[in-house]
């Protein structure tokens, strides 16, 4: 292109493409319903529940570095995990990132109660995808805060 004005026009167009944009209001609110129903799935230990909302290919990293690939993986390990840290899980929403119109990063402040009532503090990051205008969750990453 010759013209200074029009190569200017199409790089801001084509960065604005792929910038990362804020949820709508309906995004956000079908974001956060997800990750309500993903801690009382947890919670309840539903598996019927968590099978609703995970994508079949879903992948987990949890704290302890163990790897968990596929729904049924995830699932299982899901179950173990509640029953060897039993405890209320919260999971706060921090932040919501469009990546593209059907895909989210979410990081989450995630909390589980100890038997102790010690609260273990962590990190919880989800990356969510529209699937035929249902949300679920395709990857969680959970992480233990370092030590400064």
């Amino acid at each position: 292109m010759k013209n200074p004005c029009a190569l200017t026009a199409f790089m801001l167009l084509a960065f604005s493409a792929c910038a990362q944009s804020v949820p709508t209001a309906k995004q956000r609110q079908d974001i956060h319903a997800l990750i309500d129903k993903y801690s009382e799935a947890r919670e309840k230990k539903d598996t019927i529940l968590l099978k609703s909302i995970l994508t079949d290919d879903i992948d987990q990293l949890v704290s302890t570095g163990e790897w968990r690939n596929g729904i049924q993986s995830s699932v299982t390990g899901m179950l173990k995990s509640s029953a060897a840290s039993p405890g209320t899980r919260t999971l706060t929403i921090d932040k919501i990132r469009m990546i593209a119109p059907a895909a989210a990063i979410v990081d989450c402040k995630y909390e589980i109660a100890n038997a102790d009532g010690t609260p273990r503090k962590m990190w919880s990051t989800f990356v969510v995808v529209d699937e035929k205008r249902v949300w679920k969750i395709s990857a969680i990453r959970n992480m233990l805060p370092g030590k400064p």
